[in-house]
Formats: C-alpha cells, structure tokens, sequence
C-alpha cells in the first residue's frame, strides 16, 4: 500500500490530472505547474490508483484533443504513441541576445544554473553551445571569473566597518532594559566580561592534557584575534570620526575627534565663565 498522501501532494495530483487532461502531454503539465515529472512517475508507479486516473486523464484529453481542427497559438497537436496531445513551441534557438542575457546574468550570480534559467533556456543548452563554439566558451570563462570575483569582493566589503549595510542601530533609540535585581546585573556584567577576556587574552598555561607546542598554536590563535578586534575597533573609530567630519551623525559612544575634545573644553570654560 502507498504511503498516504499529504495535503500538498494531494493538491499537486489533482492541479497534475486536470492539466494533463487538457494537453495529454504529462511533461508540459508538470512543467506549467513548476513540478517534477519524475516524481509524479514515481507516485504512478507507486500509486496504482493515481495510475489509473493518470490513463483515464490522457484518454480524456485524446478524445477531447481528436475534435480539435485548429490548435492553440502558444501549441501544436503531435500524436505520440497513438495519442494526440499538446505539446508546448518554445525557441530552441540560443540567438545572441540570449547568449548575452546568460553572460550578463553570470557576472552577476557566477551560477550557469541561474543564469540560464535567466535567459530561459537550460543550461545543459549552454554548456552544449560552449562545447562547439570556442569563442561562447571563452565568454562563458570570463563571465564566470567575473561573477567569482564579483561575489568575493561583495562578501569582503560587506564585512568591513565602511559597509554601512548593519549600522543603522547605532542611530536607533535604544531598547528599554528590562527590571533585574543588582545582583543579576552585577552577574551578567561579570559573564560579559569574562567573554570578552576568553576571547581576546590567551591563556597563561597549557590546559590539563594539552601539549606544549597545540597551547603555543592555540596562544597563536589567540593573539591574532585580539590583534584583528583590535584592528577593527580602530577602524571603526577612524571611520565614525571622518563621517562626524563630513556632517554625518555620529552616536553617543563614539569618540570625538582631537578638535572636537578641545571645542567641547572651549565651551566648559565659557559656560563656568
């Protein structure tokens, strides 16, 4: 017995049949609905009752498609294995706006998959076309070394504090904190704290079990963290003053340039006087 099916499958069965009677062409059907024929072939093979309804659907459309004189604009009758069903005209032709719509579409994703489907072709397509054509394929290598070094540079830029792509929460009003006791305060700042210090300080000693030269390479490791959330705090700091430099806003946290310390000096003095 086949495993019941879900409501999901039972949806995508019952849309299958009614398209499949229209056409008789199960390839099509699946592929108008976005499914998988094969495994729509594996429920019939499974399924002997959706079997059944899978032979009485293609005989509905055979009968209905047999007094049909004039087929549709978007599809030609074809009689395959006896049968008369609708088969969809798609361009198999890759032109040159196509080849230039999938290069396009490469640069930006590095992906022949996507950028195929893009182009509306598949990409099994490309890849024959970049087997007889030299030339498609060296566009095709270029497009691809381009995505790849595209999608690097977006994934390192994006990392660095010039991004600007996660800092709008600086410039937000911050959250209430919730009402704790001093003592869950005290608790949380401790546990902070100490964080902070297993992932920036490294250890003193080698730990119980630990090997002289794996406590050297993991005080390696650690050093060279401190020294990159080092290197990124400054950063940060050199770019939030050269934004406050150029008129931007800058939050409470951030330190003020050397000017600024001695106009904040300037205005003390003249405010006691």
């Amino acid at each position: 017995m086949p495993r019941p099916y879900s409501r999901a499958q039972a949806l995508q069965n019952a849309a299958f049949l009614k398209e499949l009677a229209r056409t008789g062409n199960a390839r099509d059907a699946a592929r108008t609905l976005g499914l998988n024929r094969s495994m729509l072939t594996k429920r019939r093979n499974a399924d002997p009752d959706f079997a059944q309804r899978w032979e009485g659907a293609l005989a509905l459309a055979a009968a209905a498609l047999a007094d049909t004189n004039v087929s549709p604009d978007d599809a030609r009758l074809v009689r395959s294995k006896g049968r008369l069903q609708l088969r969809a005209t798609r361009a198999r032709h890759i032109d040159t706006a196509a080849e230039q719509a999938f290069l396009r579409a490469l640069t930006a994703t590095a992906n022949v998959r996507l950028a195929a489907s893009a182009a509306g072709f598949a990409h099994s397509s490309f890849y024959a076309r970049a087997r007889r054509h030299p030339g498609f394929a060296r566009e095709m290598r270029l497009a691809l070394a381009v995505g790849a070094e595209r999608l690097e540079m977006a994934l390192l830029e994006s990392g660095l504090p010039e991004a600007n792509v996660h800092d709008q929460w600086r410039h937000n009003d911050p959250p209430p904190i919730e009402p704790m006791t001093v003592q869950q305060a005290m608790l949380l700042v401790a546990w902070n704290d100490r964080r902070q210090k297993e992932l920036v300080n490294p250890a003193f000693g080698p730990k119980r079990g630990e090997s002289n030269a794996a406590w050297k390479d993991r005080c390696a490791k650690e050093y060279r963290v401190a020294w990159l959330l080092d290197e990124e705090e400054r950063r940060l700091v050199s770019y939030a003053q050269l934004e406050w430099r150029r008129g931007g806003r800058r939050a409470e946290w951030e330190p003020m340039t050397p000017d600024e310390d001695l106009r904040e000096a300037v205005k003390a003095v003249r405010g006691r006087t």
